[in-house]
């Protein structure tokens, strides 16, 4: 905690510095998405445009959490646990990354091994 005025003004300098830097990087995040010539990957939102922009929202939240949250005081076992949620948050987004590339389309029963094959359409079973 600030204990005299000129550490009170400098913490408040510290906040309007991160609050503007999360409103430009929340702009940037903007651009990324909407912004042809910021457009990287394929034309339109893509995975690419995803990964940017989910790297973009992890620094902003570290920022929140590590200034706002005062984190960037705490014990070790604080940072433990922050890392270990960010490692589950990592192999939560790869599994769903994972998934969109299965090649298994439900409800194709022509096929007993669940591929999707564009030449066939689907049908459903008898029973």
């Amino acid at each position: 905690m600030a204990d005299s005025p000129e550490e009170i003004n400098k913490k408040k300098k510290l906040y309007m510095v991160i609050g503007g830097l999360l409103f430009v990087f929340t702009a940037i995040t903007v651009m990324v998405a909407t912004f042809e010539p910021l457009d990287f990957g394929e034309h339109g939102f893509d995975h690419v445009d995803a990964i940017i922009g989910l790297a973009i929202a992890a620094f902003k939240a570290s920022l929140v959490m590590l200034i706002f949250m005062h984190l960037n005081h705490e014990k070790k076992l604080i940072y433990f646990i922050y890392g270990l949620g960010l490692v589950m948050a990592f192999f939560c987004m790869a599994l769903i990354g994972w998934a969109k590339f299965d090649p298994i389309r439900f409800g194709n029963w022509e096929h007993a091994d669940g591929f999707y094959n564009p030449e066939k359409p689907a049908t459903k079973p008898d029973h």
